[in-house]
């Protein structure tokens, strides 16, 4: 089980460099000339906000029974983030002081999860649609996901989504790369369901996305 808390210092070991960085949104691929960036394509198959499902012969610790949270794919490559993989709870307060932001009018805590093993110094908040930014990026009409510390603050306000939590780090794949793994059954897809992406015991999420599971593939 995870800790109630992961603690100021631990905070900062795991990188919040984002404070550098605006806790910007990251692309899986870099934009370029040659490579204007996934918004540029068509969705592809997986859509966003479809679940990825690891299949039981994934044994690398990084992607071990995890699920996954589409948020971007086309063919260009894929971005989203793990969504059972808890870390711990932690108060806003203490993630907005890893940042560099520290106000003490906020208050109350967040889940924080691994969302995968790319860019781990960077942070994302995943959250209910309702919710919104200029820089929110939309998914599915359902969820969302903001990467500012704005989007902290209004949670440690009152004013932020009705159900979130934090990712350090993200899962991302170039052109062509996930559909090689889904082409190997690696993966199974299944329709988003707000309890397993929120509410749902973490430990239970695998088990619970597999018996939902639509296509092999």
């Amino acid at each position: 089980m995870a800790k109630s808390a992961i603690g100021h210092a631990a905070v900062l070991g795991l990188g919040f460099v984002v404070a550098l960085l605006g806790l910007a949104a990251v692309e899986p691929v870099p934009p370029s000339p040659d490579n204007p960036g996934p918004s540029d394509g068509a969705p592809a198959d997986p859509p966003p906000g479809q679940l990825l499902i690891a299949s039981a012969q994934i044994q690398d610790p990084r992607f071990y029974h995890a699920v996954i949270l589409i948020l971007q794919h086309n063919q260009d490559g894929a971005f989203g983030i793990v969504i059972n993989h808890p870390l711990a709870s932690e108060t806003i307060a203490n993630l907005l002081a890893a940042a560099g932001d520290d106000d003490k009018t906020v208050d109350g805590s967040i889940p924080v999860v691994a969302g995968g093993p790319v860019q781990r110094e960077l942070g994302f908040v995943v959250h209910s649609a309702e919710y919104h930014r200029p820089e929110t990026m939309k998914v599915d009409g359902k969820v969302a996901m903001t990467a500012s510390k704005d989007a902290l603050t209004d949670i440690g306000h009152g004013k932020g989504p009705k159900k979130c939590f934090f990712a350090f780090g993200y899962a991302g794949w170039g052109a062509g790369q996930l559909e090689g793994e889904m082409s190997r059954k690696d993966w199974f897809t299944a329709p988003e369901d707000a309890d397993l992406v929120f509410d749902a015991p973490r430990d239970t999420v695998w088990d619970k996305a597999l018996a939902k599971r639509g296509t092999d593939l």
